[in-house]
């Protein structure tokens, strides 16, 4: 997968830049307690919620060590530690998300990888999605089990591993089966590559991209 030197240039800190669902929120559980559960909501910083509290839609039913039940816009919904749920579309139409540009021009999606949450850069010039391996570590990715490959950079040629992704979400769409890149070094942002886009309709109204999942 080569990396373009403009691809090289956007690997920076995602901030200030903004997603927004057409559909349901994401939810994913990064820890369980009595009666409590810490969540991240739409891939944003993980805060705790209590039994009976409301954010964004997403109501905590109960909780313990084993799993938390949610109310997900009216959904019924029971994650275990790690475990993701992003809402769908409304039946009979294909899941949406719009995402806003930044002063920069370029696009963050808040979504989650085998179930983690991670907030991706798009970025149509990387083939496939792309993580550096302090990500895949921190998902826990066998990744050095994958084929290991060269993928030139703006500097130098780094070790990468080709990996193959079980579900990526972004917003209500779900994905499974995504060609995936997990680079050693010089990766500091995740790329939404075309391994993703492709499965996609991408429009784009100024500032605003919108993406449809085709299949």
């Amino acid at each position: 997968m080569p990396l373009k030197k403009k691809t090289i240039a956007m690997m920076i800190a995602a901030g200030g830049l903004s997603c927004t669902s057409a559909w349901a929120a994401s939810v994913s559980v990064v820890g369980l307690f009595k009666d409590k559960a810490i969540v991240s909501i739409d891939g944003s910083k993980p805060r705790t919620l209590s039994v009976g509290q409301t954010v964004q839609g997403v109501r905590l039913v109960a909780a313990d060590s084993d799993g938390a039940r949610f109310d997900v816009d009216g959904k019924r919904r029971t994650l275990g530690m790690g475990q993701s749920f992003a809402g769908g579309a409304a039946t009979g139409e294909r899941p949406s998300v719009s995402l806003t540009a930044d002063a920069r021009g370029h696009f963050a999606a808040a979504g989650a990888l085998n179930g983690y949450p991670m907030t991706f850069l798009v970025d149509t010039g990387a083939t496939d999605i792309a993580i550096s391996a302090a990500e895949a570590k921190r998902i826990g990715l066998d990744y050095k089990a994958g084929q290991a490959v060269g993928v030139g950079t703006a500097a130098s040629v780094v070790p990468a591993w080709r990996v193959t992704f079980n579900t990526v979400k972004v917003g209500g769409i779900s994905v499974n089966q995504v060609d995936g890149m997990v680079v050693e070094t010089g990766l500091g942002v995740p790329l939404l590559g075309m391994s993703f886009l492709n499965r996609m309709e991408m429009k784009r109204d100024g500032q605003t991209m919108t993406l449809t999942q085709r299949y």
